[in-house]
């Protein structure tokens, strides 16, 4: 929802990536500036009102991305398609900081400023949401929830680790949590709580995903 600068580039990331992308803005207007060669579906509309949601696909969705020029537009239409539509991935741009928290504690998360939104966005939707608990450092750390694949059972701890990119900060066991030490190894089950710099996500997912590198 939003064909503004951020939805713009949105769409294109998208549409680039193979999604089927929908675009819903109140001016019809807004729409001449998507540049051509996109296929996006194009409904004027508000985007909390629920024929114009059902109108872009809403009820196949398997995202909703908030980035109107209205922080109460966003967080409206976030809501009804979180808990009206259960669209697994939903996002809300917010121009005010100090409503984050709010928005936080209905469990919609939220990005702002258009380039580092854009860059925020296309990361939560290729890593599950469950797993990205939240951004710190101004978007260039994610404090993530992984569980260990039986490839990485019986390996040290410290195997997950880069120095400066990874950090396995907490091991979660049986419901029971411990800080590693050098000598922690991982066991069938275990979840860890890792930091990670936004560069190392890729790195991240190469250590979960047994290859043939390893």
């Amino acid at each position: 929802m939003g064909c503004g600068r951020v939805g713009i580039l949105l769409t294109q990331e998208l549409c680039k990536a193979g999604h089927d992308v929908s675009v819903i803005d109140k001016n019809p207007a807004a729409f001449d500036r998507l540049p051509p060669g996109f296929e996006a579906t194009q409904v004027v509309g508000l985007g909390f009102d629920r024929e114009v949601l059902e109108e872009a696909g809403i009820k196949e969705a398997d995202a909703f991305l908030a980035v109107s020029s209205g922080d109460n537009s966003n967080i409206v239409s976030a809501r009804v398609a979180r808990e009206h539509y259960h669209v697994p991935k939903v996002i809300a741009r917010i121009y005010d900081p100090r409503r984050a928290d709010i928005y936080e504690r209905l469990n919609i998360p939220t990005v702002s400023s258009t380039r580092w939104a854009v860059k925020q966005m296309m990361l939560m939707l290729s890593h599950p949401r469950e797993e990205i608990k939240e951004t710190l450092a101004a978007g260039d750390l994610f404090r993530m929830r992984v569980q260990i694949p039986p490839h990485l059972v019986g390996q040290k701890v410290s195997s997950m680790e880069a120095e400066g990119k990874i950090l396995v900060a907490g091991v979660d066991r049986g419901g029971a949590g411990f800080i590693p030490v050098p000598s922690s190894t991982f066991q069938e089950g275990d979840f860890i709580a890792v930091i990670v710099h936004k560069d190392a996500l890729e790195a991240l997912d190469e250590m979960l995903n047994e290859t043939g590198d390893h």
